[in-house]
Order: structure tokens, then sequence, then C-alpha cells
């Protein structure tokens, strides 16, 4: 039956590494560059997923923590400059109710204004900071599929050339050309997938961490609030 369609065993029993090699030098470059993309694709994954995971983490655990504490200043004097982002946006705004406080005469509407816009901001650095490579992980989401496919009509045009210059049309002929074809479609499916899924979640992920941050500046927010009323 294999004879009879023009096909050898060696066609049908090709391996990655034989497809590899025998492709066409274009093919050879998509391929070898949508392996790399892959690669670096896992190793921002594994990098991202410990990251954030850390972070949010450790970000629950110290707000647990602050919130138990009845002296906010001893508390920001031991772990202030913890390396974890809720320290980052309680820094921020002891900093900045310093800097407000510091005078005699106070604005308390521009203090709670500045208080806001400075813990905004450390939460927009952290939220930056760990979304940072991301942004790779959503290129070859989009990108890898259509290099994938070039590297797809790139081979099915060398078939069609061994076609024309052979004046054969059997399966041997265009079949190799087509099985590197399609081995670098494979290639970019399997770049593009993990990457959008990763993608994806790490982004909610994220979004997640960033409410819960906002939350905690909101409740610290409301804290110095009322001690500016206190002081009124």
């Amino acid at each position: 039956m294999i004879e009879q369609l023009g096909l050898s065993t060696d066609a049908i029993t090709l391996s990655p590494l034989k497809l590899f090699l025998e492709a066409d030098i274009v093919v050879k470059i998509v391929m070898v560059g949508l392996a790399l993309a892959s690669i670096w694709t896992w190793s921002i994954i594994f990098g991202s997923a410990r990251s954030i995971g850390k972070a949010g983490k450790q970000s629950r655990t110290y707000e647990r923590d602050f919130w138990k504490t009845e002296d906010i200043d001893a508390f920001y004097k031991t772990r202030g400059k913890e390396d974890v982002p809720s320290a980052r946006v309680l820094a921020s705004g002891v900093q900045e109710w310093r800097r407000s406080t510091v005078t005699k005469t106070q604005d308390n509407e521009g203090t709670r204004q500045r208080l806001a816009t400075a813990m905004s901001a450390a939460i927009g650095e952290e939220i930056d900071r760990l979304s940072e490579r991301l942004n790779f992980l959503a290129t070859v989401g989009s990108v890898a599929p259509f290099v994938g496919l070039f590297g797809t009509v790139w081979g099915i045009m060398r078939s069609f050339s061994a076609i024309a210059a052979e004046q054969n049309s059997s399966l041997a002929v265009v079949a190799p050309g087509i099985a590197e074809a399609l081995f670098a479609t494979a290639i970019g499916l399997f770049a593009a997938i993990p990457a959008v899924i990763a993608y994806n979640r790490f982004s909610h992920r994220i979004n997640m961490l960033e409410a819960r941050l906002y939350r905690f500046a909101d409740g610290f927010h409301a804290t110095l609030s009322r001690e500016l009323e206190k002081g009124a």
C-alpha cells in the first residue's frame, strides 16, 4: 500500500531531527528562531511564576502582621525596609506623611491627596516590575503562529518547485517539503500556546496582587486620615 502511494518507509518515519536537517535554509532559520523563543518563553514562565508567587505570599504575610501592630512607627522602624511590595507601599506612605506633617500649619486635604498619590505611585512601580517581561510572552503568543505559518508557506512553495523541476507530482516528491513545512507550524504552536496561557494566568495574578496592594493602601490611608482628624 505504501509503495502504491509512492512513499518510502523513511518518508513516513521522519524524525524531528531529520525534518530539520533536510529543511530549506529559510525553514531552518524559522525553526531555530521559534525554538529559541520557546526556550526563552519557558525561562520567563518559571521566573515569573516564582517572583509573582513570592510577592503575593510575602505581601499577605506582611499585611497581616501590620494590621496586628498597635505602633506603626515601631513596625516601620523594624520592618519598613523589607523587600516586599506591601513594605514599599507602606514606606511611601510613611515618608510622605512625615514630609507633610513636619510643618506646624497643615493642609489636611492636601496631605490626604499626597498620601494617596505617593502610595499609588509605589503600587504602579511594583506592578511594572512584576509585569516587565510579560510583554515578551504576549509577543510570542501572537507572532509565533504566523512565523511558523511563514515556514509552512515556504516549505509548500519548495514542494511545488520540486514538482516543476522533476515534472513529477507523486507524493514521494512533495511529502518531504510538506512535512518540513508542517513541522515549522508545530514549533510555532509549541512556542505560542504556553506563552498565551502563561500571559493570561500571570496577568490575572498580577491584577489580584494590584487589587490587594490598593486595599492595603486604602486601609493605611484611612488610618493616617484619622490621625489627621485627631490633630485638627
